[in-house]
């Protein structure tokens, strides 16, 4: 996730760190390409252009593909700001955790219980952004029972087995049990919502139609500007061309929340997150809290 104060108009002009121009620049490049091609035939061969089309269909088709634009980028942004909420709501349910289980816990099942959180956060990341589930379980809490399908869920199940058996044993109360439960139900809620988020897209119905119907628009509004542009026709097909592919891009990256792109959620440094307020609640050094890299907080 990019994280920078607001730029000054030398910045906006030119930053390209955060931007989506990279990525959309080779569209750009072929768009101007067919418009400096249409100016020069229509200078070279007039009769080819015997009628102008003129900016009304283009303005009417491009209300259009703006509005639907706006819906799709809607979309895409709520599927990030839901996830940027579940991640919050992780945080704050490990903290209460961390309040709860040194205060009700004996100290050596406390600690096995708050790494064991730790694993949870490090398997959810691994999951979501495809990587060893497994490995990265197994290295923040060793032993653990990964035999399941699913570890990070396995880590949920074995705090709950360990805390039942404590509550059984009469180390822990019924009240007592139930309230921990609860905070284990809502970490067992944040996963399944972020599995959610993770496997089912947008309908690819909604890509394509915006995809096909940029390209069309952008590459026939040439056609409509050079009777009354000329050459200034690629610069103002360019910026229009900058704001569609842009705003696809841009909604590209929003509907993958969990991925490693600059405008995803910064997934390493809520790990880390995660890993301070253990560690704080064994008493032990804290992780310094990851910094952004070159306003890029990963």
């Amino acid at each position: 996730m990019i994280v920078r104060t607001r730029p000054n108009l030398l910045t906006l002009l030119f930053t390209l760190r955060g931007s989506i121009l990279p990525r959309v620049a080779p569209k750009l490049a072929g768009i101007v390409a067919v418009s400096c091609a249409v100016v020069w035939a229509e200078s070279r061969w007039p009769e080819l252009f015997p009628i102008t089309a003129g900016v009304t269909p283009f303005t009417v088709v491009g209300l259009a593909l703006s509005i639907f634009l706006s819906f799709r980028n809607n979309a895409c942004y709520e599927r990030w700001w839901e996830a940027r909420k579940h991640w919050g709501n992780l945080i704050g349910e490990v903290r209460n955790l961390a309040r709860a289980l040194p205060a009700l816990l004996p100290e050596r099942e406390a600690a096995v219980q708050l790494r064991r959180l730790s694993a949870f956060a490090h398997g959810l990341h691994a999951r979501l952004r495809s990587l060893d589930e497994a490995a990265a379980v197994d290295r923040m809490s060793p032993g653990s029972d990964l035999s399941g399908p699913n570890p990070t869920d396995s880590v949920l199940a074995a705090i709950t087995r360990d805390l039942a058996l404590l509550t059984r044993g009469g180390q822990l109360s019924d009240i007592q049990f139930g309230i921990l439960e609860a905070r284990i139900d809502a970490l067992s809620g944040v996963h399944t919502a972020c599995e959610r988020l993770a496997n089912t897209p947008l309908p690819f119905a909604y890509t394509l139609l915006v995809y096909r119907t940029a390209w069309l628009y952008c590459l026939l509004l040439p056609v409509g500007l050079t009777g009354s542009l000329g050459w200034a026709t690629p610069v103002v097909v360019a910026l229009v061309a900058y704001t569609f592919f842009g705003l696809d891009a841009l909604g590209d990256e929003l509907e993958e929340p969990f991925g490693t792109e600059p405008n995803d959620l910064p997934l390493d440094a809520l790990v880390r997150a995660v890993d301070r307020i253990v560690h704080h609640a064994l008493d032990e050094p804290m992780p310094e809290a990851l910094a952004p890299d070159g306003c890029w907080l990963r």
